[in-house]
């Protein structure tokens, strides 16, 4: 993804963007669950879509290193997801148009690491990416995942 080109980008069902101004947002470990389950993804935070054409573009994040500490903070914490499965090298602060934005890519989970769910109930908490929606899983889709490990 360049993104020097952020503009150029839409929210699909490997981007989500999140304004994130007011902190670290609680439905990013929905979208971070749904790209695990299915094919990885990228959430940026500091972006915003714009209402008219879909393209995304930056905003004035207060504070990417703060929002960093929270989102590694809950994403070790098996309270907040019970996996993680993130390398170091996976979350970072870019400047776009001269404004920091976070950067998170989340890889395809292996299949003995799926499910990745929120909280500690596999069958409330596990997501999938439809197009550009994180999508609860029903109780099959979580069993055959739970099978498949």
């Amino acid at each position: 993804m360049n993104l020097s080109a952020l503009h150029k980008y839409k929210e699909n069902k490997r981007i989500e963007a999140k304004r994130a101004t007011g902190g670290l947002p609680r439905s990013i470990w929905e979208t971070y669950s749904a790209f695990a389950n299915t094919s990885g993804g990228v959430i940026l935070l500091g972006v915003l879509e714009d209402k008219k054409d879909k393209t995304l573009y930056p905003v004035d994040l207060p504070d990417p290193q703060r929002l960093i500490a929270q989102f590694l903070e809950g994403v070790n914490n098996p309270r907040v997801v019970n996996r993680n499965i993130l390398k170091k090298t996976d979350v970072r602060v870019d400047v776009v148009d001269g404004k920091e934005i976070v950067v998170i890519r989340v890889p395809r989970a292996k299949r003995v690491e799926k499910p990745v769910y929120i909280g500690d109930n596999p069958f409330a908490g596990t997501y999938k990416r439809v197009g550009e929606a994180d999508i609860r899983c029903d109780e099959g889709e979580v069993r055959k995942m739970l099978a498949n490990a």
